[in-house]
């Protein structure tokens, strides 16, 4: 019993958070950053192109609309 109330048990619920538990959370963090990142970059990359082909154009614009979606629900 002594041993209970000198090391509480850890538990999100209580407060308590183990350091496995925030380096994962921060790793799951970094991830989603990474992707975000790389998603933005493509974006600017698209928007970066210019194109009289209305065909090349369509798949651009459909290109533009899936990244910007998977940018909105890393969000």
């Amino acid at each position: 019993m002594a041993s209970v109330t000198q090391h509480p048990e850890v538990k999100p619920e209580n407060g308590f958070v183990s350091e496995e538990q925030r380096r994962l959370t921060a790793q799951k963090h970094a991830g989603r950053e990474r992707q975000k990142q790389a998603l933005n970059l493509q974006r600017e990359n698209i928007l970066s192109q210019k194109t009289s082909s209305p065909a090349r154009r369509s798949a651009l614009e459909a290109a533009l609309a899936q990244i910007e979606s998977q940018i909105e629900s890393l969000e």
